[in-house]
């Protein structure tokens, strides 16, 4: 295993006197307690290793809040003029501008901006931007069309040819040093087959299997001069749509016995989660309207925003549930959890965005209700469509997606088949790939990452 199998740990939790000085932003003073726990013999192996992952986060977390007040200010002040500091300290205190203390003074994150123009309508308006759902861009209108069209005649295929990069950032590249890439890659799942791998550049050195958790094409060689690692690959996605207002057929599936259990270091059935989920399905008369009673939850009680890298996240369905906030893999894993703590075997998918006109980093999940079988679900698209006031589009990803998408992921936190000798930039997803030179794993500003859809024909 990689690094990567340290964070199995991570809900150990913390010495305190490794704790204080983290939440105060004492990174340094934090780090050095780790050290002295480290070097005692005496400390526990789980802890050790627990330790051992949150060093790491110490040295990531202050890169994503660079920005002091004034600096956060003058950022909103670019895009709005008379972006006021009673405004801003509003926004910070409903929990929309997120922050950290870094060695005991206030730092923004630097996304906090980007994150109230998806959001807020008005805002956006004020800084000229159009405001993006958590359901992508859809300025064609193509995603919408073809939403309707699955539920007029069952089901559309689209058919997609995509091309993804990495490379290293020219002040990151050393002649002769060992470098190590990889690039997601479709895997098979029902709603996807005909998977091609188009090119390869420069020939790979392994390409998983279809049916890997995390499926990627893999380089490793010596760089003498600075280049692209490049795929291109085409397949056929197939969304089936289930009405799932009508009649239930029959007869009764037995549901599967997995996909049901706790999966650290954050699918953990904590006492907010067991609770929340006992009360959010009380009476309910079904799995699926256990299901049914979640995703509304998660929809129309979670506010999108973007967050921090997953690297320093630390109990993120419980997080999710208790801040009421996140991203959609939060919204993907506290689904996932919830339904699991009532029962319902449930799973993790992600992978891409893939729409002709833009293509992004995107999580959503599956469970199984009988007799229908395993359903997909996506929280954050269902969180977008209630946020704009469609709720026909937000049922419909209760029950069923869309062809507009590449799934790299069926497992969250399953490591490659050729595992990182070096700390992952990602520990728990790959949907832009990873780099290693000489034995470290890359963090993202070190390396540049590119994702297109090069053609998108529905079928």
């Amino acid at each position: 295993m990689g690094r990567s199998d340290d964070f199995h740990f991570l809900h150990m939790g913390l010495p305190e006197d490794v704790l204080r000085r983290k939440y105060h932003g004492d990174f340094a003073g934090a780090a050095a307690a780790i050290d002295r726990h480290l070097s005692r013999p005496d400390t526990p192996e789980a802890m050790r290793r627990s330790l051992t992952v949150q060093r790491e986060i110490l040295q990531r977390l202050p890169l994503d809040y660079p920005l002091t007040r004034a600096a956060a200010l003058a950022l909103a002040r670019e895009r709005i003029p008379d972006f006021s500091e009673e405004e801003f300290d509003a926004l910070e205190n409903d929990c929309r501008i997120d922050w950290i203390y870094v060695n005991g003074e206030k730092r923004y994150f630097d996304r906090f901006f980007d994150s109230l123009c998806k959001t807020d309508a008005a805002i956006a308006a004020r800084a000229g931007v159009r405001p993006a759902g958590a359901d992508g861009h859809d300025e064609s209108g193509l995603l919408e069309r073809t939403l309707q069209q699955m539920r007029r005649q069952g089901s559309v295929s689209a058919r997609l040819r995509c091309r993804a990069s990495v490379r290293l950032r020219p002040e990151t590249f050393r002649k002769g040093a060992r470098v190590r890439a990889y690039l997601p890659l479709p895997c098979a799942c029902d709603a996807q087959s005909q998977i091609c791998i188009e090119s390869v550049s420069p020939a790979p050195t392994h390409i998983s299997p279809e049916n890997a958790p995390q499926r990627v094409v893999f380089w490793e060689e010596a760089m003498e001069e600075d280049h692209p690692f490049t795929v291109e690959f085409s397949y056929v996605r197939t969304a089936v749509y289930t009405d799932l207002s009508g009649p239930r057929p029959a007869p009764p599936d037995a549901p599967p016995d997995f996909d049901l259990n706790e999966q650290p270091p954050h699918i953990l059935f904590t006492p907010y989660l067991r609770e929340l989920a006992r009360t959010l399905t009380a009476d309910a008369d079904s799995p699926l309207e256990k299901v049914r009673r979640i995703y509304d939850f998660i929809t129309l009680r979670v506010r999108y925003s973007y967050v921090r890298a997953y690297f320093g996240l630390e109990a993120i369905p419980d997080a999710c549930a208790r801040n009421l906030t996140g991203d959609c893999g939060m919204m993907a894993l506290l689904f996932i959890t919830l339904c699991r703590c009532a029962g319902v075997p449930a799973r993790w998918q992600s992978g891409w965005k893939a729409e002709p006109d833009f293509c992004g980093a995107h999580d959503w999940a599956q469970f199984y209700a009988a007799p229908y079988g395993w359903l997909y679900a996506d929280p954050s698209y269902g969180c977008g469509a209630a946020r704009e006031g469609n709720e026909t589009r937000r049922r419909h990803y209760f029950g069923n997606l869309d062809p507009l998408r590449m799934a790299a992921n069926t497992a969250f936190g399953a490591d490659f088949d050729v595992p990182m000798d070096g700390w992952r930039a990602d520990p728990y997803d790959n949907q832009v790939g990873e780099m290693e030179l000489d034995g470290r794993g890359l963090r993202y500003e070190e390396f540049l990452r590119s994702k297109e859809v090069l053609s998108c024909t529905l079928l």
